[in-house]
C-alpha cells in the first residue's frame, strides 16, 4: 500500500486526499499548519510543535479539531500506517467548509488534513559544503509568528532562491535587519564566537529548532544573544547557519555569493548540530 493521508476523520490514499473547493484554506488561505520531524518512527518535540498549532489557531480564532491527546493518537496513527521512520509530519487546520464570505462563519467545523513523508537528512557533501544564502526584501504581513498557510511572500522568496542557484532567501525588514529566511530561522557567529538570532518577537515565527537549540546552548554555557542583526553583520560574521524542522543545524557559507568567515562550514556550527541532534537521536543514527 502506498502513502496514506488522514483527511477529515479518514484514511484514505494520498492520491485520493480531497478537500471541499469552499474549504476555507482554498479560499482565503484561512488556516495553519505544522511539520513535526520524526526520527526512527518518533515524532521530535511533539509537545512543543503542537503547543504551537495551538497558539497559531488561538490567534486566528479557530478551534482545536479535536482534543490535544486524540490528535496525538491520529498523528501517531498517520506515522504508524506510513511506515514513517524518518521524515516528517504534516497538519493542516482550517476554519473549515462555509460558503465564500470574507466575515467567519458562524457554524463552520474546523478541517484537518495531515500527511507524512519520507526525507534523507543532509548529506556529507552538503553539510561540507554548506548552503548558499540570497537576500530579499521581507513583504510578508505583520504576523509571521503566525504559522500560517499563507505563504505565498515566502514562495516568491524561496524561487528566487532557487533561481540564483541558493538554498535558501533570508528576509531584510525596512531598517536593513535580517528577519528570517523563507522557511527557516537565520543565525549568526561574531568573531568573538557570541550566536546572534533575532528574539522570537511578532516579526518572526519562533521556530521549535530555533527554541531547542537555545535551551541547548544556555544549559551547555553557549554564549548567546537575542537581538536583530544586520546585513552587514551577517556579511562579516565568522560563521552563520539556519535552523528548521527539515534541515535541522544547516551551515550557511555565502550570503548573496559573499563567503562566510572562510567560506567552510564553522567549528561552532557543527558543534551545534552534532548538540541539537543529540537531544533527539542519541544513538548517532542521524549525521
Amino acid at each position: 500500500m502506498g502513502r496514506l493521508a488522514y483527511v477529515n476523520g479518514r484514511f484514505v490514499p494520498h492520491r485520493k486526499g480531497q478537500v471541499h473547493i469552499e474549504d476555507r484554506g482554498y479560499q482565503f488561505a484561512d488556516g495553519v499548519y505544522e511539520v513535526v520531524p520524526v526520527a526512527d518512527g518518533h515524532p521530535v518535540d511533539e509537545n512543543l510543535h503542537l503547543d504551537r498549532l495551538e497558539y497559531s489557531l488561538s490567534a486566528l480564532r479557530i478551534a482545536m479539531p479535536m482534543r490535544r491527546e486524540v490528535l496525538k493518537l491520529v498523528s501517531h496513527e498517520v506515522i504508524r500506517r506510513n511506515k514513517l521512520t524518518n521524515g516528517l509530519l504534516y497538519m493542516q487546520v482550517t476554519r473549515g467548509v462555509a460558503h465564500r464570505d470574507h466575515k467567519f462563519p458562524k457554524h463552520a467545523k474546523p478541517a484537518l488534513v495531515m500527511t507524512a513523508k519520507q526525507t534523507k537528512p543532509p548529506g556529507a557533501a552538503e553539510l561540507n559544503a554548506g548552503l548558499g544564502v540570497v537576500t530579499r526584501p521581507d513583504i510578508r504581513w505583520k504576523r509571521p509568528d503566525i504559522k500560517s498557510i499563507s505563504l505565498l511572500p515566502n514562495c516568491l522568496a524561496k524561487q528566487e532562491a532557487v533561481e540564483a542557484g541558493a538554498g535558501e532567501a533570508w528576509l531584510v525588514d525596512e531598517a536593513g535587519r535580517v528577519t528570517e529566511g523563507s522557511s527557516t530561522n537565520a543565525w549568526i557567529v561574531t568573531k568573538d564566537k557570541r550566536v546572534i538570532t533575532r528574539e522570537a518577537e511578532r516579526r518572526i515565527l519562533n521556530g521549535i529548532t530555533r527554541r531547542v537549540l537555545l535551551n541547548i546552548m544556555q544549559a551547555e554555557g553557549y554564549s548567546f544573544e537575542e537581538r536583530p542583526f544586520t546585513l552587514e553583520e551577517a556579511e562579516s560574521a565568522s560563521e552563520a547557519f539556519l535552523t528548521s524542522s527539515s534541515n535541522f543545524v544547516m551551515p550557511v557559507t555565502k550570503i548573496d555569493r559573499r563567503m562566510v568567515g572562510n567560506g567552510e562550514p564553522g567549528p561552532l556550527t557543527q558543534a551545534l548540530r552534532k548538540a541539537y541532534i543529540a537531544s533527539f537521536a542519541p544513538d548517532g543514527s542521524i549525521q
